[in-house]
């Protein structure tokens, strides 16, 4: 095989590292032999979720271990190195693959492709310790696990994960990001996330749709109907309960730079396909900590006042749940357990659509 071919192998293998929405925020440029520059770029200008850019630094620390992972199949180690001089909505990477005889494969290559997310119920067998020992080996030296396990600690994650629905349900500005990047009436999709990935019933989800046709109509229905009711019931609630256990990711400090951000998503990729390894499903549940953290720094997101004071309801929440310091430290939240995998996902832009032309850069 070519070095050109492995290069677009590990390509294209890297390209399925999760990312917020599916928004896939990385191009590749070849630069050279074995030397990819990894253009990326953030959302955080029309996304609430994307607070600082740091949920989309976060996919592109699980972009760079998916490389590495892939990497190792090739014999070689990855070797990547952060333009200190890029600008940090569009942060540049180059990647160097190196020869690395001594790197055996890495046995989690063969969930690249398979993880996905699973939103709906899954079983309340608790995981074992073995299982949970293999989770905290897989997040590396520096990151630790936060467990939240058992019935009352699923109960009051639960009334977590509700109370921040309703901001993400009642929020205009997150309005405008559901209303783009959902996909009806698909059961996959290459760029959004698809409607039966969702976890809601035909019939929701059919009224979700039509309500989400415009903000004038999701107001009358919260407001009237209680609309924001059953998707957080099916969405938020009974997943909660309905797991093995919840887990936040614990960075070392709190994070601030961005290479702080990108470790962690180095170490949640590992973590997510560890779990997959195990025979585990798993769900991200990353908004309140997103909340939160516009609470924590009193930082307005939305124009309706009451959504703040709401924001901290869920601060305090998170703080009652982990402890004020892990709930600093918390860097990604999830939900695991045993279940059928997802019927429904997002898939990925193929390779072609990610590459660029040394003419083509951002």
């Amino acid at each position: 095989m070519s070095e050109a071919t492995a290069i677009l192998q590990i390509l294209e293998l890297a390209r399925w590292a999760p990312s917020g929405d599916n928004t896939q925020p990385w191009r590749f440029e070849i630069a050279g032999p074995r030397h990819v520059v990894v253009h990326g770029f953030d959302t955080r200008d029309h996304c609430v979720y994307d607070l600082d850019g740091h949920p989309s630094q976060i996919a592109l620390g699980a972009l760079i271990e998916t490389a590495a992972i892939a990497a190792s199949a090739q014999g070689w180690r990855l070797e990547s190195t952060h333009r200190p001089n890029s600008a940090a909505e569009r942060p540049i990477f180059d990647w160097h693959f190196v020869d690395a005889p001594e790197l055996p494969r890495d046995a989690l290559i063969d969930s690249i492709q398979n993880r996905s997310v699973q939103r709906r119920p899954l079983s309340t067998q608790a995981l074992t310790e073995a299982q949970k020992s293999a989770l905290l080996s897989a997040c590396g030296p520096e990151f630790s696990l936060f467990w939240l396990e058992g019935w009352a600690a699923r109960w009051r994650t639960a009334q977590l994960m509700f109370r921040s629905a309703k901001i993400r349900l009642t929020s205009p500005e997150a309005y405008e990001v559901h209303r783009d990047i959902i996909d009806w009436r698909q059961q996959f999709s290459a760029d959004k996330v698809p409607e039966q990935a969702l976890g809601t019933d035909p019939l929701t989800t059919r009224l979700m749709e039509f309500v989400m046709g415009s903000w004038e109509r999701v107001q009358f229905f919260n407001r009237f109907f209680a609309g924001t009711w059953a998707p957080r019931i099916q969405l938020d609630w009974l997943p909660s309960l309905m797991c093995g256990a919840h887990y936040t990711l614990l960075a070392p400090r709190p994070p601030q730079s961005l290479q702080d951000y990108v470790k962690a998503g180095r170490a949640m990729q590992r973590v997510w396909l560890m779990a997959h390894h195990l025979g585990l499903q798993m769900q991200p549940e990353v908004t309140p900590l997103v909340f939160s953290r516009y609470a924590r720094e009193q930082r307005q997101f939305s124009k309706l006042p009451h959504l703040q004071r709401l924001a901290d309801q869920v601060r305090r929440n998170l703080e009652n749940l982990l402890g004020k310091e892990a709930a600093e430290r918390s860097v990604f939240m999830g939900r695991l357990g045993h279940g059928q995998a997802a019927k429904s996902r997002s898939l990925r832009r193929p390779l072609k659509d990610l590459l660029l032309q040394q003419s083509q850069h951002p």
